[in-house]
């Protein structure tokens, strides 16, 4: 999983979050950094309101929360999503020794990011795309 740092990078950079089922998110900035949640329509629904999105918690997990605007949530997009989001550009995922490369094509040349984790290449090659 990608680091909240970079899913704020990620978003910063333009990355657009359209929430659905499955997606994890955290809520920043309130001592909850390390508690990822899931878009589920059992527990955690997505509404539009007139001030944009927002999280219903109906589940028993979170009984303290009511609802959180999307504003105020950090998106944690996982492989395929950024993999999607990378579109043609997406040349190879191939695993280096304890790690993976993401190449992908940028302004006519391949380009490898390189992390441990495949999902961080990933964003890393996506914010590479996106100019940040």
């Amino acid at each position: 999983m990608i680091s909240v740092e970079l899913a704020r990078r990620l978003r910063e950079a333009g990355l657009v979050w359209k929430p659905a089922p499955g997606d994890r998110f955290v809520i920043a900035d309130r001592d909850m950094d390390a508690e990822v949640f899931v878009v589920s329509q059992l527990t955690i629904d997505v509404r539009e309101t007139p001030g944009g999105p927002v999280f219903l918690f109906n589940g028993t997990t979170e009984w303290a929360l009511d609802s959180v605007a999307q504003a105020d949530a950090v998106w944690l997009p996982h492989e395929a999503q950024m993999r999607t989001a990378l579109g043609p550009a997406f040349r190879r995922l191939e695993p280096l020794g304890d790690g993976w490369v993401v190449t992908v094509e940028r302004e006519g040349q391949e380009v490898r990011e390189v992390d441990v984790d495949a999902e961080r290449a990933y964003a890393r090659a996506l914010l590479g795309l996106l100019g940040s």
